[in-house]
């Protein structure tokens, strides 16, 4: 039997954050996910009403759109991992489009089976202080070592409650990986955030990174 995959929804849109916003992407948006991040916006698709796929039907579905990128987000996609590397296997020459890997960064060992068909990886590294999730730095730098040999870049959201050993952390992870860090502020901002601030005291440490806001809820896309 073909192996399926869970679907929230299939959109095409500007893509709104990290290194690459303002480029049209398609996102394949999977269901589920292994974190409880306090800020998510994501918890509304239920398990009742997820699209089934098979890999034939979703490339099928893909070939209806014109977007040269194809972003699999979530939720967290690599939950679904094997149904992404057999689907890749099979189909990433034919659709002959870049594809982008939005995920948390927190599962290395599945990152593994896909990574040879990811073009780009969009990370999250989560901070206790804005997600409420408990995060030691080890995972992420896990993640970025499975990661490295693609164009990798990490995305961090933070509020006022970033802490100064969070940047530290931030700091360290950058100068082991030379990674690209973009510093997203949590949506709504709220008025007792310093973004540039916080900027500043990470870029003394570490200056390879960007302050990017949520563009595509500026211009009030998807």
């Amino acid at each position: 039997m073909e192996k399926s995959c869970k679907i929230c929804e299939i959109f095409e849109s500007i893509q709104g954050e990290g290194i690459f916003v303002g480029q049209k992407h398609l996102f394949i948006r999977l269901l589920g996910c292994n974190l409880n991040c306090k800020y998510c916006d994501t918890n509304n698709f239920s398990e009742k009403k997820a699209i089934i796929l098979t890999k034939s039907a979703l490339y099928e579905e893909i070939k209806h759109y014109g977007a040269q990128v194809i972003s699999f987000t979530g939720g967290e996609p690599l939950l679904q991992s094997e149904f992404l590397r057999d689907f890749l296997a099979e189909y990433k020459s034919s659709l002959k489009k870049t594809i982008y890997l939005e995920t948390n960064g927190s599962l290395p060992y599945r990152l593994r089976e896909i990574i040879d068909y990811i073009d780009i990886v969009s990370m999250d590294i989560k901070l206790e202080s804005a997600t409420g999730e408990k995060n030691d730095f080890s995972l992420s730098d896990e993640f970025l070592l499975v990661a490295r040999d693609s164009n990798v870049f990490a995305k961090v959201v933070f509020d006022e409650n970033i802490t100064e050993k969070e940047i530290l952390e931030l700091a360290n992870l950058g100068l082991k990986h030379g990674i690209e860090i973009i510093l997203q502020p949590k949506m709504p901002m709220s008025k007792n955030l310093d973004a540039a601030g916080i900027f500043q005291k990470l870029y003394n440490k570490y200056s390879r990174i960007r302050l990017i806001p949520q563009v595509h809820k500026y211009l009030n896309l998807p």
